[in-house]
């Protein structure tokens, strides 16, 4: 009797898992949403993202005139373009530039705004820079943003119909496919980057605020310049490959110790940085929903770093005050953790360069030796690497064995 009860749930268990499995494959993919689907939950998120540049890096200059920066009526020799021609306008920060639709691809037109010096400037990316610059025409209009931008600047991009869920740094692009949060909202059915182990949210920027290739390129007889098939809930790892650096060699990706050399290198630096070791992560310091400080951060940058390292911290500095660190009169710019320990060396266009992120001091040793840009020279432009150098050696506090 007791072996044909024993049966009874052997058989009724198997039956069960059976039903389990067969209702679990029939249970259709998530699907993206858009963030407007978002919108209707978490106002207050939504509408402080909606004014970032994460939510406008793309637009249409149809719908929003007022995106546009420069004056399209005044002439100028670079300018060979119309408005009327163009179907996107991608940045407003540091370049702005215009994508002209044709058939179902967009391709980037010759000139860029240079924002900050208000010039036109020709935009071509030119041979020996990025790296899939050999498997293109040397013509923008052979050089369709899709493989080459869009993946980044939209959410959910379909490499074979080339449609989009929605242009711009979507909330799908960090949390994943939403169909199921929307449609039953819960913490156990969207991706929480916050909750991720520090590896997995890192990638959450890492994904786009880097330099690298995808590990299955060519894709379709194309070359992609960002991780196709990736989106939150699965691992970078197997989509991504971050540029590879040879140390000692200074390249259009790289400076000779490896800190980025141009701008989209942030992830590139801060996966060799101690930060990440120690399991600091982007939104450690920066609130991509939106804040009213500069790069989103979550405090203003003289405040933030002093959220763990404060005077006497066993983060460091190891020195009684700030001053004493850095030898700079408080409120100075020299007094900024920033300016020694994120100096603007990356370039985003011409003259203008953004913050590396690796954290480190480059000593004016370095600067003789591989040509890497050091703060102190930076900022006292009338100085020498050698004047820097001695002048970093009278300070108290200071290893000698850091200097040279």
């Amino acid at each position: 009797m007791k072996y044909r009860a024993l049966l009874l749930l052997i058989t009724v268990a198997l039956i069960s898992a059976f039903l389990s499995l067969n209702l679990h494959s029939q249970t259709p993919p998530r699907t993206y949403v858009g963030s407007a689907a978002c919108g209707d939950c978490h106002v207050p998120i939504y509408q402080r993202w909606a004014k970032t540049r994460m939510a406008n890096v793309v637009t249409d200059p149809r719908a929003r005139p007022q995106v546009v920066i420069p004056d399209f009526s005044k002439a100028d020799p670079l300018l060979t373009f119309k408005l009327d021609d163009v179907a996107l306008v991608y940045g407003t920060k540091w370049k702005q530039r215009y994508f002209k639709k044709v058939g179902d691809d967009y391709f980037p037109l010759s000139a860029q705004w240079d924002v900050n010096h208000k010039i036109w400037r020709p935009y071509f990316v030119q041979p020996n820079t990025d790296w899939w610059v050999p498997y293109y025409p040397a013509d923008n209009m052979k050089r369709p943003t899709g493989p080459l931008c869009d993946g980044c600047h939209s959410v959910d991009y379909d490499i074979n119909t080339k449609a989009v869920t929605e242009w711009n740094v979507g909330c799908e692009r960090c949390h994943g496919p939403g169909s199921d949060h929307a449609g039953n909202p819960s913490r156990l059915n969207i991706v929480n980057p916050a909750k991720l182990d520090f590896v997995r949210a890192t990638d959450t920027c890492i994904q786009c605020h880097s330099q690298g290739q995808p590990l299955n390129n060519p894709i379709n007889s194309l070359f992609y310049d960002w991780p196709v098939g990736f989106h939150q809930g699965l691992n970078l790892k197997d989509f991504w490959r971050l540029e590879e650096h040879k140390l000692g060699e200074t390249n259009f990706m790289h400076f000779a110790d490896g800190t980025g050399h141009k701008n989209r290198m942030q992830g590139n630096d801060f996966v060799q940085s101690v930060m990440y070791r120690r399991g600091v992560t982007c939104f450690s310091c920066h609130d991509v929903h939106g804040t009213g400080n500069n790069a989103d951060l979550i405090k203003p940058a003289d405040q933030l770093c002093l959220t763990c390292h404060g005077p006497s911290s066993p983060n460091g500095p190891h020195t009684a005050s700030i001053e004493a660190h850095t030898h700079h009169r408080a409120g100075s710019p020299g007094s900024d953790c920033v300016s020694c320990h994120m100096p603007k060396i990356e370039q985003t266009i011409a003259d203008i360069n953004v913050r590396s992120h690796t954290f480190s001091f480059i000593t004016p040793e370095m600067t003789d030796q591989y040509k890497i840009p050091n703060p102190c020279t930076l900022c006292h432009t009338d100085r020498t690497t050698e004047w820097a150098r001695e002048a970093l050696k009278s300070w108290t506090g200071i290893s000698p064995w850091r200097v040279n």
